[in-house]
């Protein structure tokens, strides 16, 4: 691996110069992957592995519009499609990509489907991590890894073909036949990474789960609609208000942070835009650091895991999401979103 200096930090990561997809073919010529669930991170890594020359079948559950997703994409009922439960039977490596709560409620029935030596490749420490609570418990006699992009699923697939991969983290929790820790950078290659950092179950899952309600999306979501709050109740149009809390920063600014970094960012800004972030900027900080502190706690401790199970399981959770998902569609700051992305040049 090679060594990288993080900021004063020094840490080894893999890439794809280091470890070729030449040898991660080689390393799995003789595997059939599994991909079970064609949702969320299921059809990138799957046509990426496909892509890359790996022996990939698809476990999904018939007449649902994930199957039916798989079969556009090229899957073949039959011969690279099949039922969850059969395609695990086949596979020595089984992608378990279901949602976390699906995971817990079909894991009886996909542990009945591995055979000493083969392969549990995860893409989220959830469900080994919160085994008290999933019950998902791997056998001893097999390998267990994980290979988490940073990103959506679709990401996946677009860095992929652009070219540039998207960067995950990997992790053995279990190296029963000796090769469990190659089979994972293999995997981690073949799913298109841009490059690789090595990590735990527990911390994958920790980190991730604070990002995602953090600065990813919750915080995000949050500040957003704040601030466009505040902007239209002293009178500023939807259309300002907008343009002032989303459409710059998705379009302009968070676009310069990914090239060179915040600083950066602030230094290709006016003088009096610098001025005004470096001073407000920590009283941000200050502001929501016992909130992250909060956050992170009932990550730890499991809670955040008892509401997602409680949720997510139960009968009626698809439609109470789409509900509370609607009522952020349907709310003015997004309302004016769409009007305002129909005007970008692209979209006329």
């Amino acid at each position: 691996m090679a060594k990288i200096d993080f900021g004063g930090v020094m840490e080894e990561v893999i890439t794809s110069e280091e470890y070729t997809l030449a040898k991660s073919q080689e390393v799995l010529k003789d595997e059939i992957v599994a991909v079970l669930g064609y949702g969320v991170q299921g059809p990138g890594q799957a046509l990426n592995m496909r892509d890359n020359g790996i022996n990939v079948i698809v476990g999904q559950r018939e007449n649902s519009p994930s199957w039916d997703k798989a079969v556009k994409d090229g899957f073949v009922p039959g011969e690279s499609l099949f039922p969850i439960e059969e395609a695990a039977k086949k596979a020595t490596i089984i992608q378990y990509l279901l949602s976390d709560a699906a995971q817990s409620m079909l894991w009886s029935k996909v542990k009945e489907c591995l055979n000493e030596g083969d392969a549990i490749y995860f893409s989220h420490g959830f469900s080994v991590t919160y085994k008290e609570i999933t019950k998902v418990i791997p056998p001893e006699n097999v390998d267990v890894f994980l290979v988490a992009p940073k990103g959506s699923g679709r990401s996946v697939r677009v860095n992929f073909l652009e070219g540039s991969g998207l960067n995950s983290s990997f992790a053995v929790f279990q190296d029963f036949t000796g090769k469990a820790l190659d089979r994972c950078k293999a995997m981690g290659i073949a799913i298109g990474s841009g490059y690789m950092f090595e990590t735990t179950f527990e911390k994958e899952v920790y980190s991730d789960l604070t990002g995602e309600r953090g600065v990813l999306m919750g915080c995000l979501a949050g500040i957003m609609e704040a601030q466009y709050s505040e902007l239209r109740k002293n009178g500023h149009s939807p259309s300002e208000s907008f343009n002032e809390t989303v459409e710059e920063l998705t379009q302009s600014l968070i676009r310069l942070v990914g090239e060179n970094g915040m600083d950066w960012m602030f230094a290709n800004c006016s003088t009096t835009a610098q001025r005004g972030a470096l001073d407000w900027a920590p009283k941000f900080r200050d502001a929501v650091a016992p909130v992250f502190k909060d956050l992170y706690n009932s990550v730890k401790t499991g809670k955040e895991t008892e509401i997602v199970m409680e949720k997510n399981t139960a009968d009626d959770y698809r439609e109470k999401l789409d509900a509370e998902l609607d009522e952020i569609k349907n709310s003015e700051m997004w309302k004016a979103g769409v009007a305002v992305r129909k005007l970008r040049p692209s979209n006329r």
